[in-house]
């Protein structure tokens, strides 16, 4: 197979595709790699790394889309991306479609095959292509929150540890996931007084023996979340419903509940955000302000360590990237329900349930 990785042209998208460890992998079982020039290095791959791997270089995003069969990306394609993606294509990526209309349409109309890293979906529920991401977001979620804490960012200039005879700052996890956990270890390591919140009580118990002493847990409810707002300093959300938006967890009227100079981090962005007044924003601009409570809700977050990110998503994609350019995206699926599950659109077909409730489309059940 032909398999094409571009440069990511989203802003401040750091991260690419696949590492030469990847392409190397790749070729030595046949398939031709074409990567865009300079798309590696920003996560610090010369393009000689790659061509030592055996990847074909090509000048421009234009030629890698024409030559491959199958596209391998870390974000969704963006505006002068669509036209790029054609029929029959297979393009295998994070998309979020729950959270964007556009996205959603201009795929549909491509008539490609959209693999969505975010719902291949393991038998146990989890999600092996979002974990990496994941950590890698919990854990900045947490030092973006404590640097904006800081006075000089426009924060209530709270220290997270503390010092001895001043109390350490408190934060709110929302979501006792992959994002949540990471997000309250580092919290905690860093002296804070973190609540991490969610809905399942066997998860609240897992989280309860493994955290650290400074962790408590929460059952998550409105009434709960609003009794915690008014001593809390940063709330991290981190809630998902694999391939659904995101539910509202902080609306508009609880940021009266909360001290000016607040820190709200919304990981969920991706899937619409966890909080009513969240929209996306990047790493060149990543907060705004309102009704006095700074908002971080960059839609890319692990983009800005994009070396460690890089290498730890091709570390989890590659087996499904080999196994879609060996079989083909039909029968590498029939092989692996897992991959299916990641599966979201066919030949202008929604074939992801949840998707096709959000912008009411037709939903077409995924028939291999």
């Amino acid at each position: 197979m032909k398999v094409g990785v571009p440069k990511e042209i989203k802003n401040n998208e750091n991260r690419v595709g696949m590492t030469p460890s990847g392409v190397a992998e790749l070729t030595r079982r046949g398939h031709q790699v074409f990567v865009q020039r300079s798309a590696g290095e920003g996560s610090g791959f010369a393009d000689a790394a790659y061509e030592a791997a055996g990847a074909v270089m090509l000048p421009g995003i234009e030629d890698v889309y024409r030559e491959a069969g199958m596209i391998v990306k870390v974000k969704e394609p963006i505006a002068p991306e669509y036209p790029l993606v054609r029929k029959g294509q297979v393009v295998f990526t994070y998309f979020h479609f729950a959270c964007e209309e556009a996205l959603t349409r201009a795929m549909l109309q491509s008539g490609a095959t959209c693999i969505a890293y975010e719902t291949v979906e393991l038998a146990d529920h989890s999600l092996p292509l979002l974990i990496p991401m994941s950590e890698v977001a919990g854990r900045m979620a947490a030092q973006n929150g404590a640097y904006y804490l800081q006075k000089t960012q426009g924060g209530k200039g709270k220290l997270m540890a503390g010092v001895p005879g001043v109390k350490p700052a408190r934060v709110l996890v929302l979501g006792g996931g992959t994002v949540g956990e990471a997000a309250a270890r580092i919290a905690a390591g860093m002296g804070a007084d973190v609540t991490i919140a969610d809905v399942s009580l066997p998860r609240l118990k897992q989280l309860a023996a493994e955290l650290p002493a400074n962790v408590h847990t929460l059952y998550s409810s409105e009434h709960n979340i609003r009794c915690e707002l008014p001593t809390t300093d940063i709330v991290v959300g981190s809630v998902l419903i694999p391939g659904d938006a995101a539910p509202r967890l902080i609306t508009r009227d609880m940021l009266r509940l909360m001290e000016p100079g607040s820190v709200l981090v919304d990981v969920a962005i991706d899937q619409g955000g966890c909080f009513e007044t969240s929209r996306p924003t990047t790493h060149s601009d990543p907060v705004y302000v309102e009704q006095g409570i700074i908002h971080y809700a960059v839609a890319n977050i692990p983009g800005a360590v994009p070396h460690t990110s890089t290498i730890a998503l091709t570390n989890a994609t590659l087996r499904y990237a080999v196994a879609l350019a060996d079989k083909g995206w039909r029968q590498a699926c029939k092989d692996d329900a897992a991959l299916a599950r990641g599966v979201n659109m066919v030949d202008g077909c929604c074939t992801y349930e949840a998707v096709a409730k959000v912008w009411k489309l037709e939903y077409c059940p995924l028939t291999l």
